[in-house]
């Protein structure tokens, strides 16, 4: 199982995740998309990523506004993995 970050270790990471925002025990970015279309490609795109990690995000879908949250739920909190998948969807969004 992941361990925990310690808050020092979630701020460090945070100053390297462009737009993720710590929301308690879990981050969260919202991304926006010229057309719904746009956005569902990106989920299709994330949930890949999601997959081949075996570690998936919370996702809202408002529109053409993808919200991802995320969060070690096993661990209780946040873990380097949050910050791989988040580094991920990063990726995706491009």
């Amino acid at each position: 199982m992941a361990s925990k970050l310690t808050d020092a270790e979630i701020a460090q990471r945070l100053k390297n995740a462009s737009g993720w925002t710590r929301d308690g025990d879990a981050i969260r970015k919202s991304f926006s998309f010229g057309t719904f279309a746009d956005g569902i490609r990106f989920v299709d795109r994330v949930a890949v990523a999601a997959d081949a990690m075996d570690h998936h995000p919370d996702v809202d879908i408002r529109y053409t506004t993808i919200t991802m949250t995320l969060s070690t739920h096993s661990a209780g909190g946040l873990t380097a993995r949050d910050f791989e998948l988040a580094a991920r969807i990063e990726q995706a969004a491009r």
